[in-house]
């Protein structure tokens, strides 16, 4: 069975600013007004026969999206960003270089912050966190960037 909250609905939202570096178009810091949709599938179980609590499911999301809220996301994997300092954060990616005051930033450890590193990360992030929770078989996370455009990922316990 499954559980589905949807993140404009449920307050499930994040504004950040990120950069795909060496895009054409994204290449340049720009921000977006994220919502995080979710899907939980599992089993029913417990006191009340639920795969996951709602309030629970949402509670754990909206923590990891006001992790992001209002920051630039930086992905500490990328290949393109070489870093000088963490603290502040400093980097450089080709010949622009950076300079941000580090409570201003958010350091993931993705290869990207694109939709679709978000949507695996807040997935797995997510995944984990619920396995006190209940038989939860897989986790998927929808980011989106705006209405009707998102990337999907699922976790699973393989």
């Amino acid at each position: 069975m499954k559980i589905v909250i949807n993140g404009i609905h449920a307050n499930l939202r994040f504004a950040s600013a990120h950069m795909i570096p060496c895009h054409e178009f994204c290449g340049g810091i720009h921000g977006h007004s994220y919502h995080v949709d979710v899907v939980v599938e599992g089993e029913r179980g417990g006191q009340f026969g639920f795969v996951a609590d709602f309030k629970t499911v949402k509670g754990l999301v909206r923590k990891m999206c006001k992790e992001l809220d209002h920051k630039l996301l930086i992905p500490e994997n990328s290949k393109e960003l070489e870093f000088k300092s963490k603290d502040p954060v400093e980097f450089s990616i080709g010949t622009k270089e950076y300079k941000i005051p580090r409570e201003d930033c958010c350091l993931l450890p993705l290869p990207s912050t694109s939709a679709e590193d978000l949507a695996e990360y807040l997935a797995g992030k997510l995944f984990q966190a619920l396995q006190d929770e209940g038989d939860i078989k897989s986790v998927e996370i929808c980011v989106n960037e705006g209405i009707g455009q998102g990337a999907y990922s699922t976790k699973t316990g393989d």
